[in-house]
């Protein structure tokens, strides 16, 4: 994949020097994102969906569940693994193949802020110890890329777990003392213990700016991600690019992502079933 985003010296010395006078390409200031808009079960087919568009970027994702076997070291614990797929109409930067560097560093963060928040009750996700679990498998596609694919991918994927609904179950035994799992026609949301939410900062010179667009990704110096679970722990995060923060910075990164994490979770938790209402929040 040709992941380089190129941006001319032209570009590059205005956007510099907008930040330089404290602007940005778009008008918005150094600690404000894009309009997010948030649209839940897109996809009728999947237990359960979400769009999410940050800007111009736009991401789809969507949960399917599956009967299956517990990893061994894991009897009484179920899945969830995310997986993300860069379609090349998002961008020209995207080819076709197999997964490249940056979608599958894009399905680690999303993957990590989940599994290390302990969003899902994997215990609610056991049906026979050691035997029958569910299997979550979260697919999420970039439709149209102008930076933080990061926050979009993320979001996408805890917006589609909110959503989703997996069919209720009841345990039947055989003649021969055997048990199996007997899938029902009413459904339950998966239980969520917390709602993890990522907040991308980009560096340029001494400038650290939130949510950037492609442009301002193509001459970042450094990236950094923060994902925060509701009881404001943080529980995830990326350092990405050659540059550096110091220690100063990290923590005015941390203060801001906080308080972001914040606007854009309570507006996650309208959310609630799959014939939930799209709507749009601005930060």
């Amino acid at each position: 994949m040709a992941d380089t985003n190129l941006i001319s010296l032209v570009e590059k010395e205005h956007i510099v020097s907008l930040l330089d006078h404290g602007k940005r390409t778009d008008g918005r200031a150094f600690d404000e994102y894009r309009k997010i808009t948030i649209i839940p079960g897109y996809v009728a087919k999947a237990e359960g969906s979400a769009i999410v568009k940050i800007g111009r970027t736009k991401v789809i994702a969507g949960v399917k569940a599956q009967l299956g076997t517990p990893f061994p070291d894991t009897p009484d614990s179920g899945v969830v693994t995310a997986t993300v797929e860069l379609v090349p109409i998002a961008s020209p930067i995207f080819e076709s193949g197999p997964p490249r560097a940056k979608a599958i560093e894009l399905a680690r963060v999303s993957d990590r802020a989940i599994r290390e928040s302990k969003a899902v009750d994997n215990d609610s996700l056991v049906l026979i110890s050691g035997k029958k679990v569910w299997i979550l498998f979260i697919d999420i596609y970039v439709l149209d890329h102008d930076g933080n694919l990061f926050d979009a991918c993320e979001h996408a994927a805890v917006a589609a777990l909110m959503n989703a609904r997996i069919p209720e179950t009841k345990i039947v035994t055989d003649e021969d003392g055997n048990e199996d799992v007997e899938l029902l026609e009413t459904t339950k949301p998966i239980k969520m213990d917390y709602i993890p939410i990522s907040c991308t900062f980009g560096k340029i010179g001494k400038h650290i700016i939130v949510d950037p667009v492609l442009k301002e990704e193509g001459i970042e110096d450094a990236r950094i991600t923060f994902a925060f679970r509701d009881d404001g722990k943080i529980c995830a995060t990326q350092k990405g690019e050659n540059g550096t923060f110091t220690i100063d910075e990290i923590k005015k990164c941390i203060d801001i992502a906080s308080e972001r994490t914040k606007e854009i979770r309570s507006n996650l938790d309208k959310i609630t079933d799959a014939n939930a209402n799209p709507w749009s929040e601005e930060t």
